[in-house]
């Protein structure tokens, strides 16, 4: 399928959110669509790092400081650019007062 017959598919299909990500990125199971959920999921773990560093009134400086790592690594973290450590995850969200939970499905 070419772009321009992706693009009217996808308006088309009004609200259904699957029917968009299966046209855009293929069946689930596909690598296309695996890449897509799995950089989806990435990018919001980043933006609730930044979002509860911002409710806690830390700048990136602030909480590398709190929890024994540079500034560039939180920034790279928040901007996508760094895959993190389980270990680490759970010292940056406990340097915010928060708790992470992880759900196996």
């Amino acid at each position: 399928m070419t772009e321009e017959e992706k693009r009217k598919a996808i308006m088309e299909c009004g609200d259904d959110y699957d029917e968009i990500l299966y046209i855009q990125y293929g069946q689930k199971g596909t690598p296309e669509r695996n890449n897509f959920e799995r950089g989806a999921e990435a990018f919001i773990l980043a933006e609730r790092l930044k979002e509860e560093r911002l409710k806690a009134g830390l700048t990136q400086e602030q909480l590398a400081a709190k929890i024994g790592t540079k500034k560039t690594y939180i920034s790279r973290i928040e901007n996508g650019k760094a895959d993190v450590q389980l270990s680490t995850l759970f010292r940056i969200f406990e340097g915010l007062g928060k708790r992470v939970s992880l759900t196996i499905l």
